[in-house]
């Protein structure tokens, strides 16, 4: 009994010495002190000033690179409303009615929308070639601001899917500046700045973070539709109909990027994380041609003509089974003849890409001036060559 009232002694104490320290470790957070003499309005004042550097932490944390970047180029991303006149099939009463008058289609005024931001203070905004369309009846440009600019097409190309709009109006508007897409590194935060499916018309763009999942990536999204996009940045930053058109950020708040389309798997319309965006570099070339003379062309001439391989070609020349562009004609006094191509070459490769066919082709000589000397390979004979083409402007007849 001695032994077990000597236990008890004992856990009584280590209790008591417990509950002292956890009052005062309480009396941290906020509870009153039982004795402390002359100073007992200290703790609660230094209690009131920690809750306040801890809120003036919280609220420091809040700003990062990101809503910094938001912040930097929000005022500069706008909303693209397009309205365009479409031939409307008739119903088939509406048919049998005007038949009479052989008027079986009647113009219908459309409207669309999609993203787009300024890249100039005089209002040149860059947007997606699918956005304004082929020949656009009226663009308005509105800004976050509720600011509302009708615009003009100054050049768009169907190809590479860009389009430059100068806005219309007598101030100095805000806009954002390009990062070289050739720095971008894969894993690095990537921000999608637009307006998915129209629903904010007015206000800032809607905003959705991710990182860049990859470079490089070569696509023809629709085998019925000419475009071909070449050196594609992938993100997994949300993009949905209605950001096409709109920047995709670096954390730096500039654009290495613009926002042009998703793969969806089947699976349906909206984002599954797989968002692909022209790159700044390839953007910059295409804007300068379509600054000075409004749409995009060679400034040399390759002297030759190509057609896509086709089985049928395979079949009646008894060529080999391969993707490439069959060389069917060469000039003698041009630049391709001096690098010793021939017909019946089959060129595999422009550059560091593969070539699928005549439209990809083009997409990739795009990115080549006059005074470019352009690397290619060939198949002949069963066996691959390479050669270099040096590029000569072109001489208009």
């Amino acid at each position: 009994m001695t032994g077990m009232n000597s236990i008890l002694k004992q856990s009584k104490a280590q209790w008591a010495f417990g509950l002292l320290l956890t009052g005062s470790m309480v009396l941290g957070y906020g509870c009153q002190s039982p004795n402390t003499g002359s100073g007992d309005e200290q703790p609660s004042r230094r209690t009131s000033e920690t809750v306040s550097q801890q809120n003036e932490d919280i609220t420091a944390s809040r700003s990062n690179a990101i809503t910094r970047a938001v912040s930097k180029a929000s005022p500069a991303v706008v909303n693209i409303s397009v309205t365009s006149v479409v031939q409307r099939r008739r119903s088939i009463v509406e048919d049998e009615f005007f038949r009479f008058f052989n008027r079986f289609n009647v113009p219908q005024e459309v409207t669309s929308i999609g993203s787009g931001f300024i890249i100039s203070e005089t209002g040149r905004v860059v947007t997606n070639q699918h956005v304004v369309g082929d020949s656009p009846t009226s663009v308005t440009v509105t800004l976050p601001s509720g600011e509302a600019f009708e615009a003009s097409v100054l050049g768009s190309d169907q190809l590479t899917d860009l389009a430059l709009l100068q806005m219309e109006g007598d101030t100095t508007f805000p806009y954002v500046s390009f990062s070289e897409s050739d720095d971008v590194e894969v894993g690095e935060w990537a921000i999608a700045l637009g307006n998915p499916f129209g629903l904010f018309e007015l206000g800032d763009p809607t905003v959705t973070v991710g990182v860049v999942s990859a470079k490089n990536r070569d696509f023809r999204p629709d085998p019925s539709n000419p475009r071909v996009y070449i050196d594609m940045i992938q993100t997994d930053a949300a993009i949905n109909p209605g950001n096409s058109g709109g920047p995709l950020l670096n954390s730096l708040g500039e654009v290495i990027g613009i926002n042009t389309f998703i793969f969806t798997g089947g699976t349906g319309s909206g984002s599954v994380g797989l968002g692909f965006a022209i790159p700044s570099s390839r953007v910059q070339l295409i804007l300068e041609q379509l600054a000075n003379t409004g749409r995009v062309e060679y400034d040399f001439d390759l002297g030759m003509r190509t057609r896509s391989m086709t089985e049928a070609l395979v079949v009646r020349y008894n060529l080999p089974y391969i993707q490439g562009l069959l060389v069917t004609e060469i000039n003698r006094s041009g630049p391709a003849f001096d690098a010793g191509l021939m017909p019946g070459d089959i060129i595999l490769q422009i550059g560091e890409n593969r070539v699928v066919n005549n439209l990809h082709g083009s997409a990739l000589l795009r990115q080549f001036s006059a005074g470019d000397s352009v690397d290619m390979m060939l198949l002949r004979g069963g066996e691959r060559y390479e050669t270099t083409v040096a590029l000569r402007p072109r001489v208009e007849p």
